[in-house]
């Protein structure tokens, strides 16, 4: 997410004159050290860059070192402690991919697809050493297609929230924005998700739920059941007239197949 950011300010004319992300993490099946989307992206621009382990006093004292007049926040994934929320002249700001003061937290574009909603949004915040809850610089509304998945919607919210980020940046800067405080008796809350949450129950849980499952957790965890306590994991599927239709699973151990070859090989056992 943030290193498409980056880009959409570096296509405006916005370059950072410092970028903080992540460490470098083991991925894949041979789990090599692999550097985060944000470091390739400020070599490739000869941004200098931190990657902190923990955002502690010396952490403070590096950042009190340079020189910038604001700072702007993209899926970082860690609390932030609120002296360097303001160490910046004109603070930290945010973007959050819901309509705030709803869906604070970790997961917003999957809790929007979850609930059914038919609209979400991109929301740019002034940051509060609180959740997701400062007052809010700019707001626009985004509605979800009845078959978006997570990944294709986040995509979309991506680009919005850089396009806003640049329109507005100029005017914040400027102090001729105001600032529109967030109604706490509208906030609600998502968190992160866990690998469990793709479980379902084929035989109890309703259509729609099913499928708001199924295109929430598209990328991860997926959805899946247990079959002879072996995990399937439904890699395609459709609603068709309020029913939720399986055409393609992936057996533990085993090649995608379709839903009516599981079905054979299963009932002739």
């Amino acid at each position: 997410m943030a290193s498409e950011t980056l880009e959409i300010l570096k296509q405006a004319g916005f370059l950072p004159s410092l970028i903080i992300t992540s460490l470098d993490k083991p991925q894949g099946r041979k789990m090599l050290i692999t550097p985060p989307p944000v470091k390739v992206w400020a070599t490739l621009n000869k941004i200098p860059y931190l990657q902190p382990e923990k955002l502690n006093e010396d952490f403070f004292n590096q950042l009190q070192a340079t020189s910038y007049k604001l700072s702007v926040v993209v899926a970082y994934g860690k609390i932030i402690p609120e002296k360097i929320l303001n160490m910046p002249e004109f603070g930290s700001i945010n973007i959050h991919y819901s309509l705030l003061p709803k869906y604070r937290g970790a997961s917003p574009v999957e809790s929007a697809i979850l609930n059914g909603d038919v609209e979400t949004g991109v929301t740019i915040q002034k940051m509060e050493f609180k959740m997701d809850s400062g007052p809010i610089i700019a707001q626009e509304k985004v509605k979800i297609s009845p078959d978006e998945k997570a990944p294709e919607l986040r995509k979309r919210l991506i680009k919005q929230g850089g396009e806003i980020l640049v329109k507005i940046l100029p005017e914040f800067i400027a102090g001729k924005i105001k600032l529109i405080p967030q109604n706490e008796s509208l906030a609600s809350v998502c968190g992160k998700i866990k690998k469990e949450d793709g479980l379902i129950n084929l035989g109890a849980e309703l259509p729609n739920v099913l499928y708001n499952k199924f295109r929430a957790y598209a990328t991860w965890p997926r959805i899946f059941f247990f079959k002879d306590g072996k995990r399937i994991i439904i890699t395609n599927a459709e609603l068709i007239d309020n029913k939720f239709v399986i055409k393609k699973v992936l057996p533990e151990g085993r090649k995608e197949i379709t839903w009516e070859e599981f079905k054979k090989t299963n009932t002739s056992k």
